[in-house]
């Protein structure tokens, strides 16, 4: 196994690649939409959905063909996501990863179609993924329904209904495995319904392991967006304030945000304690998702 920086390193300069190759030419017509869609999706990001998907497919032997579509797809709809979530009518940010927000590089029509360009040709790609029919369909099953209403789009939809609202931290926990954790743990079931049946205890030990990487990226994300910079971020800080957003820091403090990510940090160290060296990536992995300064 090459060192994780040099993994983390690899994995961005492949998903990168492949992205730039699915994604439509900005010289095809409409051209302003397609440029907006390669806009808000290549040279950027953390690539961390991807690289939880490459390290899965890592330790499951799986072939690299196979994990391209599945991480092309999800990071894709993530993309499509961020789009649609600084809109104005939406979290209202003009800033998204170092540079202007699809709105306002180009308008907020084109904002909106961009988004669902992208959501569509997740699945467009998702759909030649290099496995078996069935399990493509499988894919299919379970990263639309993270995706959606029982998933990112109902936990954003949770979001903004509980801006200014006085809400239990059960509610934050829930809203946030819905917002962020459904898309990050599709990263291990697609890869991982590859090799076992939902039933597999291996199956849910990995499940497990993503569900708390989820909640732990988004407890960190709510701390650095009260400790951090808007230059380091590479979006605006202290959004989440501004908003009256429900937070883990606005709820419980930062020291106690701080111990909860430590201690699902460990819970997801210890769902991978059945597994050998090869799953020693998905453990740098969550290391690195409470150590990150963006």
């Amino acid at each position: 196994m090459i060192p994780f920086e040099q993994f983390q390193q690899h994995t961005r300069q492949q998903i990168e690649r492949v992205l730039a190759k699915i994604l439509p030419s900005a010289d095809i017509e409409p051209r302003r939409l397609h440029q907006a869609m390669r806009y808000s999706t290549l040279d950027g990001g953390k690539r961390i959905r991807a690289l939880i998907s490459y390290a899965c497919g890592h330790l499951l032997d799986i072939k690299k063909s196979t994990i391209d579509s599945i991480a092309c797809s999800i990071e894709l709809i993530h993309a499509y996501s961020l789009i649609h979530d600084d809109l104005p009518s939406m979290d209202d940010d003009d800033l998204r990863r170092g540079k202007p927000s699809c709105h306002k590089a180009y308008d907020e029509a084109t904002a909106i179609l961009a988004g669902d360009a992208l959501l569509t040709l997740a699945f467009n790609q998702l759909s030649k993924a290099d496995c078996s029919a069935e399990q493509r369909i499988r894919c299919i099953q379970l990263l639309s329904q993270a995706s959606g209403s029982r998933g990112m789009v109902g936990g954003q939809a949770i979001d903004l209904a509980n801006e200014g609202q006085t809400v239990t931290i059960a509610e934050v926990e829930s809203m946030h495995l819905h917002k962020t954790g459904a898309l990050i743990c599709a990263c291990i079931t697609l890869v991982a319904g590859l090799r076992f049946d939902a039933s597999d205890s291996q199956y849910k030990n990995l499940k497990h392991y993503a569900e708390c990487l989820g909640l732990a990226f988004q407890i960190h994300d709510d701390i650095l967006d009260e400790t951090s910079s808007t230059e380091t971020l590479g979006k605006t800080q202290g959004k989440d304030q501004q908003s009256q957003k429900s937070t883990y820091p606005a709820l419980i403090g930062l020291s106690a945000s701080r111990q909860l990510a430590d201690d699902l940090f460990t819970n997801a160290l210890e769902n991978l304690s059945g597994f050998d060296h090869q799953a020693d990536y998905l453990r740098a992995i969550a290391a690195y998702t409470i150590k990150r300064k963006h």
